[in-house]
């Protein structure tokens, strides 16, 4: 896992947005105005999720995305992999093969075993894998729920979520032509 950008942030809160909404599919242009964020680039994130399981698709006007596991499976671990792939934290240049002192081809000794600061940057990358994979979307749901958000702000979003999937999911209106009459089309006769 290299640098972990953005993307896996905004992933992140979506799938939190998402906790509760299983029946419900949100679209991305939903989860997109929740965090004042393009859907364009919401819509790059989410087939790495689908691909990985995290998220399923369904289709339509009434279509978005749903969580496909329940959120005490889903791992932060999974996200980061999912978005990011599943890059090294530190890419190791083998710079102790390259010493001047040895015209820049280093003894055997030099070269056994792996390099200090590679063996370092691996325990910190497991250290780290460790702990989001031991770290689940219920779990940080359950820290930010002893916040004790008040019943307004659940009610406020509950709300704000209902209004744009039923705006979505309306009939447009039709327009109804009276017996006998015609549209106008614009040109003169």
């Amino acid at each position: 896992m290299a640098h972990i950008t953005t993307s896996v942030e905004y992933g992140l809160h979506s799938l939190f947005w998402m906790i509760g909404s299983e029946a419900t599919p949100l679209s991305i242009r939903e989860l997109a105005e929740l965090q004042v964020l393009s859907p364009t680039f919401l819509a790059k994130i989410f087939p790495k999720l689908e691909k990985a399981g995290i998220v399923r698709a369904s289709e339509g006007v009434r279509g978005g995305y749903v969580l496909a596991r329940s959120p005490e499976e889903i791992t932060f671990l999974e996200v980061v992999d999912a978005i990011e792939g599943k890059k090294p934290l530190f890419d190791c240049q083998n710079i102790r093969s390259r010493c001047p002192l040895y015209g820049h081809k280093a003894p055997a000794w030099v070269m056994k075993g792996v390099c200090e600061v590679h063996a370092v940057m691996l325990g910190a990358e497991q250290a780290m894998r460790d702990a989001l994979q031991n770290q689940s979307l219920a779990d940080a749901l359950r820290v930010f729920e002893r916040r004790n958000p008040p019943p307004e702000f659940t009610a406020a979003v509950q709300k704000w979520m209902g209004d744009k999937i039923e705006a979505r999911t309306r009939k447009p209106a039709r327009r109804n032509l009276m017996p006998g009459s015609k549209r106008k089309s614009g040109r003169s006769s």
